[in-house]
Parts: C-alpha cells; structure tokens; sequence
C-alpha cells in the first residue's frame, strides 16, 4: 500500500491524546522522595525496566488508579547527566484545573525548596515553569478542567483540588519542521492548529499539534531550533512520549506504521498496557500505548505501588531481579 492510500483508509483514525511519558532519573531514592511528598504523585506501579530489569521503572500518577494520561514514568540509570539540545523532548507539562491552582502550585514549590519562574501565559494558559532536582524540565498549566476527571490519591500531600490531572502538553525540539510534520499529519493524523514563540527561546517557534478532541491533554508541541546542538540523553532527561489508543485499534496502529514502511518494534506487551515504538524523522522515540489492562489488573487499587510488580515473563526470576534493586523508601 502507498503512502496515500493508507492515509485514505485510515483518515478518521485518531489518537486520544498523551498516554504517558517516560524520564531517566541516576537518583531514583531521591526522585520518589521528590514526585511522591513535593508533587503529591501516587506510586502506582513499582516495577522494572523490562528491557532492563537491572533498572527499577516507576509510574506516578495523580489519580489513584494510574489511568491512561495521568502517569509520568521514570527508569533508573546511573548515567551522566543529560546534555541539553534539539533532537530531544524538552519539557512536560503537568496539568492542573484553574489559575488559582498554578498560584498555589508556585507557593507550595517555593515553600518546597525549589526555584520557580514567575507565572505567566503560553499559548493562551496560565503556566509555572520549574526544574526537578535532577533538571527534569516541567511546568504547571492550567488545563480549564479538560481531560478525564480523576479519582485523587487521598493520602497525597497535595489537596485533591490541585492535584496534578495528567501531562499535556509535551514540548518537543527538531532543528527541521518538515519531515517531523509529515509524520505527524499524515501518519498519526494529528493537526497542526497554530504557533507562538518559544517561551525561553523566544527567537524560536512552537507549532502546536492536535490529536482526538484536541485541549492540553492531547497535544504535542514542536519547537523548532537549528541553532541547538544535539541533545545527549541522560539523568534529567527524557527517554519517550506515549500517545493513547483506545485498545481495539492497537492492531490498526500497527498496521498503519507499517504501511508507511517507518521502522518499527512491532507489537509489545507491556502487561498493563501494549505498546509500540518508533522514531519521528528527527531520531526522538514515540510510542503508541493501549488504554488497558491498566495497573489494577495485578494488584488492588488500594495497595497499589506498595511492593514490586514484575510482568508475567519476569516471575520466574523475581529473586534475582529483586537482589540487584536498591530500597527507594
């Protein structure tokens, strides 16, 4: 099938918005300590790197299920710290519902010991940008209540009217717009709906891409700066973004990265979820991910995070896993 044919067959098929995004941290103690007493987050899933079960992989959520769109996930590399650059995924927004909840966000990391910028308007949203200990670039924005609701983590720090609802949108850097906007338009049908100028780089440009009903929980932001170096992954960094399909077009997503002939992981389950990964022109990793099973599938919601859960496939050699991780609490 040529390129135009598959965009025809599948031109009504859309991404729901960000699944989840995926970060390195060399200090994972102090990276629970920081995202579960300072940003009110929920351990929802305490598992491994399944490509590397050296690794521990944690999942935070504020929802206390860790539903699609709500889970910010960190594997745990001893590695240098990032080099910043294009090439690379530079920032993640964490939504919140209301000005009045990014006011007490900037009061609450103050009184936390961490620097915050002065909270301003991008692109169109009311935003707090800031640095987790590690230089893991974020932001609060105000979502005006868009996106799931959420069922908030009742033994969080945060109260449950600001806590953190989702990430979205996830800024991106290329130094080229054109190949990048290719995929993402006639591949993965997201729109390109408007711009504005960077918020630190302010020479450079972010065009603001859509995916399903469009709003901050489903949007991909691409700034476009030639002018950086090439980024150098690392601790502080990020490793990938996942977008979110609903589970019975997984195997459609699959069928449509192929026809466009991108290469490709081919299916992989995850246990909580099936995912897919592949390369945007510009060399940053993308996966697609399934809304379910969902974390609750192999332990109760209300103990969820507790202890550490291996996918089925990793049983056998959970003694070993286990001797090689270091304690996080």
């Amino acid at each position: 099938m040529d390129n135009q044919a598959a965009s025809r067959e599948h031109q009504d098929f859309n991404l729901l918005g960000i699944h989840h995004l995926t970060a390195v941290s060399a200090r994972i103690r102090e990276n629970y300590q920081f995202y579960t007493k300072t940003m009110g987050l929920r351990l929802v899933k305490r598992s491994v790197n399944q490509d590397d079960v050296s690794a521990y992989h944690l999942f935070y959520s504020g929802d206390k299920r860790g539903i699609p769109g709500n889970d910010l996930t960190f594997f745990d590399w001893n590695v240098p710290r990032e080099r910043r650059g294009t090439h690379s995924i530079t920032r993640t927004y964490l939504r919140v519902n209301g000005a009045a909840s990014v006011q007490w966000w900037a009061e609450w990391l103050k009184e936390k010991g961490v620097e915050v910028g002065e909270i301003g308007v991008i692109d169109g949203r009311a935003t707090l940008l800031f640095d987790d200990p590690e230089g893991q670039r974020l932001a609060i924005v105000d979502d005006g209540g868009q996106g799931d609701p959420i069922d908030p983590w009742e033994r969080s720090p945060v109260p449950a009217e600001h806590t953190i609802r989702g990430q979205g949108p996830i800024l991106i850097s290329v130094p080229e717009l054109k190949y990048t906007d290719v995929v993402l338009t006639t591949v993965m049908n997201m729109r390109q709906v408007r711009s504005y100028p960077h918020p630190v780089d302010r020479g450079d440009t972010v065009y603001v891409y859509e995916m399903g009903d469009g709003g901050a929980h489903a949007e991909l932001h691409v700034a476009v700066q030639p002018g950086l170096p090439t980024a150098q992954p690392g601790a502080g960094g990020v490793h990938h973004v996942a977008f979110r399909t609903p589970d019975d077009e997984y195997e459609e997503w699959i069928h449509r990265i192929r026809s466009f002939k991108l290469p490709n992981s081919g299916p992989v389950d995850r246990f909580w979820f099936r995912s897919l990964y592949f390369r945007e022109p510009n060399g940053i990793l993308f996966e697609i991910a399934t809304e379910g099973p969902g974390f609750a599938v192999d332990e109760d919601v209300e103990t969820l995070g507790e202890k550490v859960v291996l996918a089925p496939q990793l049983e056998p050699h959970r003694k070993e896993i286990l001797a090689n991780l270091k304690p996080i609490d």
